[in-house]
């Protein structure tokens, strides 16, 4: 399955058209939340002629809502295609989950992915690639956040030919602990935010105008304050008549279709309350909506907490897991707010947090200027265009690597749809 937006090929100039574009792959083995890591970049490169941009995905969803960001965005000529076949959806129907097994996707797509002279990923399950024959393809890896957990600097990042960061904690951590190089790195910003900015036009959830808060436990059991006490919290907010609470996991928390519909049904009762919203994995719950409707973020170790705050405002965090944290960097984020160690309370805990906020405001500001770079922003440039610039910049520098064999790449259509 293909498809393909944009403008016409023949748009480019005579003398951009005399060289072939690179082949630049941006691939989705995993939760359709990466997709805003990425797609930004995409976007941006496929309205340069040097390149001929691809999204490839290993589920329709993935490439229904690629489509419409990159159609609401402007994108130039992009085909989505679908990695493996029909067997994929039966295997992931098997499972339960909402994408199939990473590795049989893989396997489906690494005959096609070999054709690519780079592959964008925001994850790095998809580097065993390289061990299945794509040695000679460009890796160049996005991340997915840009939180304070060991997991954000796992050492397979060593492993990709380039990286983009979102700003100076991740360059410092990274050439810390040898994941990064000099020339195969660049500080671009985090290009998510350039999709999921604020927007007036967005439905409004609550009749009443409280205070909303927005709980957002991790997926991890041994890390998250679901397992421990997430029902409970949820359960003291509907009991209370002064907050409107918004509860919008992680959405691998509920990856698994059974499991969410069975949450879905025991919260039935307290989702249909004026004051509380339910979302266990809509597109909402992954484009920042709640987050800029937020007056306080409750959550535990969700890299999310780094987008809240780049409009600084009160947190509450909960240790459910019991952590010994003080000392732990990857829990740099619990000094922006009060930590609780149980759920007793929350509501009054809210409030104090609330009226407690200025304690914490400059700590708050101090973190998102490590996580996020803003040189950008002072420059008038999106971090995808910065991205786009510098992954432009590598690939010219790398070109003289042989480039893939062309035999096999089914030829890009020259017809433009929207």
């Amino acid at each position: 399955m293909e498809f393909i937006m944009g403008r016409d090929w023949f748009d480019r100039s005579d003398a951009a058209a005399l060289a072939p574009p690179q082949r630049l792959c941006f691939f989705f083995n995993a939760q359709i939340h990466q997709l805003f890591h990425a797609l930004p970049v995409a976007i941006e490169l496929s309205r340069d002629p040097a390149f001929a941009v691809d999204v490839m995905a290993a589920t329709d969803d993935h490439l229904a809502l690629a489509r419409d960001i990159a159609a609401t965005r402007g994108a130039g000529p992009i085909r989505f295609l679908r990695c493996g076949g029909r067997w994929l959806d039966a295997l992931a129907g098997l499972t339960g989950g909402t994408i199939p097994p990473k590795l049989p996707a893989l396997l489906a797509a690494r005959r096609r992915l070999a054709h690519y002279d780079a592959i964008v990923l925001p994850e790095r399950t998809s580097l065993l690639l390289k061990r299945l024959g794509l040695s000679r393809t460009r890796f160049i890896h996005t991340c997915h956040g840009a939180g304070d957990r060991a997991v954000g600097y796992d050492r397979r990042i060593a492993r990709f030919d380039f990286v983009l960061l979102a700003g100076e904690k991740q360059r410092r951590r990274m050439l810390d602990e040898g994941l990064i190089r000099e020339g195969h790195y660049a500080i671009t910003g985090y290009s998510k935010f350039d999709l999921t900015g604020p927007k007036s036009d967005r439905q409004r959830l609550f009749a009443q105008d409280r205070p909303v808060i927005l709980y957002n436990p991790h997926f991890s059991p041994r890390l998250s304050s679901w397992p421990a006490m997430g029902e409970d919290v949820i359960r003291q907010f509907a009991q209370d008549d002064r907050f409107n609470l918004i509860v919008a996991p992680h959405i691998r928390l509920f990856d698994n279709r059974r499991r969410r519909a069975a949450m879905e049904r025991r919260l039935a009762d307290i989702g249909r309350l004026p004051h509380v919203h339910i979302d266990l994995g809509s597109r909402a719950s992954i484009d920042m909506r709640y987050v800029h409707m937020a007056s306080l973020y409750l959550g535990d170790v969700s890299s999310q907490i780094y987008e809240y705050l780049a409009r600084p405002r009160p947190c509450l965090f909960l240790n459910g897991h019991r952590a010994d944290w003080q000392e732990d960097r990857s829990y740099g984020h619990w000094r922006y707010g009060p930590v609780l160690e149980s759920a007793q309370g929350i509501a009054d805990a809210a409030a104090d947090a609330i009226a407690s906020h200025t304690a914490y405001a400059e700590a708050q500001r101090q973190g998102v200027a490590r996580t996020f770079d803003a040189l950008g922003d002072a420059l008038g440039d999106a971090a995808s265009v910065r991205a786009a610039r510098a992954l432009t910049h590598y690939l010219a520098r790398s070109q003289s690597v042989a480039r893939p064999a062309l035999d096999g790449l089914p030829r890009l259509e020259r017809a433009a749809h929207v």
